[in-house]
């Protein structure tokens, strides 16, 4: 098959969704497709001029037997198109709906969710990342069931976390410096631990909202815990293959994700999970492997916390839970197959 993705620039942003993308298409390429990614410009998900030109562009480079995968986020820049012959048997891939992101606007929130609400019933095919995602759109933006294909994230394998052999409890998290990830939450929630030794390490961009990033980065000290908390920044390859090896256990108070890949990702390597229940967040923590709180809940999330930490000995039946869970969990290739035969 010839297969084009089209997703929102910059096309290096380190997101679960585009890590996703990225892994779907890399993978698609060994299944011996023809896969092609084209980035869509402008201002998204809320289209402006730039946008639109440049999705117009995109679909006149693609040949008659292309299938056209389009990330949600870019979809905006294509509502003046969608009665091109391509985007007719299009598929959407859905992280989850824009219009649901917190952090937004009302006004904003307001615009994504009546053009979500409008288009994505007419979409032929929508893939979503979680079944959670599939019962909203099928539930709150009336796409037929028989419409939506869920297809989990996929997972590497990898070693299990070896953890802090001395000294702090080590704590990560991992997500981009945006208000939808909570990291606010988390920094309140530990800052309530002065009396327990512990460290955190929070790698994530912030190129997204850099005016979120820099609250995040003046947090700390505001707290009085500066010296406990490390802001990693975008993080790849070995520098975050020896942030995992070397937690204790994850943490995200995350307010919605459409999957969690992070979670899964923590899970793969054995470790124990303090989360926020936002959207399909907390759907793979179990309560022998994590902890999972109420949104925004300082206070429980402190005290999950708390526990875990303190507890050496839970904490590690809590590692023993996540390593068996982890190994549950699917690979990439067996989900990009399962992509293959849902666009063929």
């Amino acid at each position: 098959m010839r297969i084009a993705f089209l997703l929102p620039e910059p096309l290096d942003l380190l997101t679960g969704g585009m890590v996703y993308n990225h892994r779907m298409a890399q993978e698609l390429r060994t299944l011996g497709h023809d896969v092609q990614i084209i980035g869509i410009a402008g201002q998204l998900p809320l289209a402006d001029d730039t946008a639109r030109h440049s999705a117009q562009t995109a679909l006149a480079t693609l040949s008659d037997d292309s299938i056209a995968v389009i990330d949600n986020i870019a979809l905006m820049a294509f509502d003046r198109l969608l009665d091109h012959p391509t985007l007719r048997q299009a598929v959407v891939l859905n992280h989850h709906p824009t219009g649901l992101e917190p952090g937004l606007s009302s006004e904003t929130a307001a615009a994504l969710l009546e053009f979500e609400r409008r288009v994505m019933p007419r979409m032929a095919r929508v893939v979503v990342t979680s079944p959670a995602t599939a019962e909203t759109l099928a539930t709150d933006f009336a796409v037929q069931a028989a419409r939506i294909t869920t297809i989990l994230p996929g997972t590497d394998d990898a070693p299990r976390s070896r953890g802090s052999l001395s000294g702090p409890v080590q704590i990560l998290s991992i997500g981009s410096l945006i208000p939808r990830k909570g990291h606010d939450i988390l920094l309140r929630a530990l800052a309530l631990l002065f009396d327990l030794d512990w460290r955190l390490t929070i790698a994530g961009t912030a190129r997204i909202d850099p005016e979120c990033a820099a609250m995040l980065r003046a947090l700390p000290a505001e707290l009085g815990i500066a010296d406990r908390v490390t802001l990693q920044g975008e993080t790849v390859g070995q520098p975050l293959a020896d942030l995992w090896d070397a937690a204790d256990l994850f943490a995200l108070a995350t307010r919605y994700e459409g999957f969690g890949m992070v979670i899964a990702e923590a899970l793969r390597h054995g470790l124990p999970v303090a989360v926020c229940k936002g959207g399909a967040a907390g759907d793979l923590v179990t309560p022998e492997c994590g902890a999972v709180c109420p949104v925004d809940d300082v206070a429980q999330l402190s005290k999950s916390l708390r526990r875990m930490i303190f507890d050496k000995r839970l904490r590690q039946d809590m590692a023993q839970h996540a390593w068996d869970k982890g190994r549950t969990l699917p690979f990439w290739p067996e989900q990009a197959a399962r992509l293959a035969t849902t666009l063929a």
